[in-house]
């Protein structure tokens, strides 16, 4: 599989990524390790708090599942945000939950998903210069629902 270049400004930059389902979460973490990104993963938003809390470097960019037991996305993410401010938000879901993401102002990733696009949308958030992550620009619903004309 050919992945893009992400042309990255760092030798690396590190990902949270997190998801309840581990066939998920574990191609995600292959795909963007051989992207050349550093990844961390965890399974859980309690797990995902507690590597956060471990690792001293930055955290440029949380990739989360929406939808998780006891902690979801959006509330992972508001935590993480407190202690870590500009790190970028990225949630990904297979339900209809873009609308609710893209009102906190962070990018979607509706799945599946190509690896290409993954690895495509990681790399324009993570060097967006708009600290808002302009949130029309990364929503993946355009992709799978084209506009309609009446």
């Amino acid at each position: 599989m050919e992945l893009p270049s992400t042309s990255l400004s760092s030798p690396f930059e590190t990902i949270l990524v997190v998801d309840d389902d581990d066939l998920v979460l574990n191609m995600v973490v292959a795909i963007l390790e051989s992207a050349g990104f550093r990844v961390l993963s965890a399974d859980s938003g309690a797990h995902a708090i507690e590597l956060a809390e471990g690792t001293a470097g930055p955290i440029h960019l949380l990739l989360s599942d929406v939808d998780m037991p006891q902690m979801s996305g959006p509330q992972l993410s508001e935590f993480l945000k407190n202690g870590r401010p500009n790190m970028r938000v990225m949630l990904m879901s297979g339900g209809d939950n873009g609308l609710l993401v893209l009102n906190y102002g962070w990018a979607y990733l509706q799945k599946p998903f190509m690896a290409v696009k993954l690895v495509q949308m990681v790399t324009d958030v993570l060097h967006s210069p708009d600290r808002s992550q302009c949130r029309d620009q990364f929503d993946t619903r355009q992709d799978i629902r084209p506009n309609r004309k009446s």
